[in-house]
């Protein structure tokens, strides 16, 4: 019996990811957010190169755009994850459903000696988005990584982000805002920006750490009660996405090693 083919043309995804600058762009942008001068600087290409290929990742909504809080005039770029994901799954179910099966991942190495990766969080405030990713990372991380978190300008842990936690059975113990200069000469391997403001004013730290920005809205900033929940749960959830994919960097490259 001769098989057939069900499908003629490759999906559309693979199309796009087969352009040089488009995968450079996708790859960038999973790690971090950026601005187009940024991304232009990164990937080593002009302005109208760049801006052409991040418009078609736009219209097929693999990228997203949001106004910095920040500088108002400026635009950050982020990675659609989840659209990712189902496009990707959906490709690989057209070749072959069997390939779209999960597959078990490896432990750990039980006797690595290595210290964890430490990651700094920052923000503005040090009271809602920094909170929760310091937490939450600490959670998820178990123990191969330290969580601090950091503000330019610190007050108080936001009650709702507190809140939050706990509804998710995040240990919130030891959480207090911290200013930014206590940890100035510290030795990081992360430094990451939650805060478009805290991005524009983030110092240079030792052993040149990676820098990595998440451009997430400020969810105090909403005054409608219900409102303001659901945005610092869509807050917890969005970090949980992008902490385990950071966990899942940080234990790979730490096995190249």
């Amino acid at each position: 019996m001769i098989a057939t083919l069900h499908q003629t043309h490759p999906p559309s995804l693979l199309k796009l990811l087969a352009h040089e600058v488009r995968w450079q762009a996708l790859c960038a942008l999973a790690r971090s957010d950026y601005r187009v001068h940024e991304l232009v600087g990164l990937l080593h290409k002009p302005m109208n190169l760049v801006s052409y290929h991040l418009r078609l990742l736009r219209d097929a909504q693999l990228v997203l755009e949001r106004r910095s809080s920040g500088d108002g005039r400026d635009v950050f770029y982020t990675l659609n994850f989840e659209r990712f994901q189902q496009l990707y799954h959906q490709a690989v179910e057209e070749i072959h459903p069997a390939l779209a099966a999960p597959t078990p991942t490896a432990q750990a190495v039980q006797d690595d000696t290595r210290p964890p990766a430490r990651i700094l969080f920052l923000c503005t405030h040090n009271s809602a988005r920094s909170q929760i990713a310091e937490a939450l990372l600490r959670h998820l991380a178990q123990g191969r990584a330290e969580a601090y978190s950091a503000g330019t300008e610190p007050g108080r842990v936001h009650p709702v982000a507190l809140a939050t936690l706990e509804r998710y059975e995040v240990d919130t113990t030891g959480l207090h805002s911290k200013h930014l200069t206590q940890f100035i000469g510290q030795p990081f391997d992360f430094i990451i920006t939650v805060c478009d403001r805290a991005n524009e004013s983030c110092p240079v730290f030792p052993g040149d750490p990676e820098r990595i920005h998440w451009s997430f809205p400020d969810p105090s900033a909403l005054t409608d009660p219900e409102e303001q929940q659901r945005a610092f749960s869509r807050i917890y959830f969005d970090l949980e996405k992008r902490l385990k994919l950071l966990l899942t960097l940080i234990d790979r490259e730490r096995g190249a090693q």
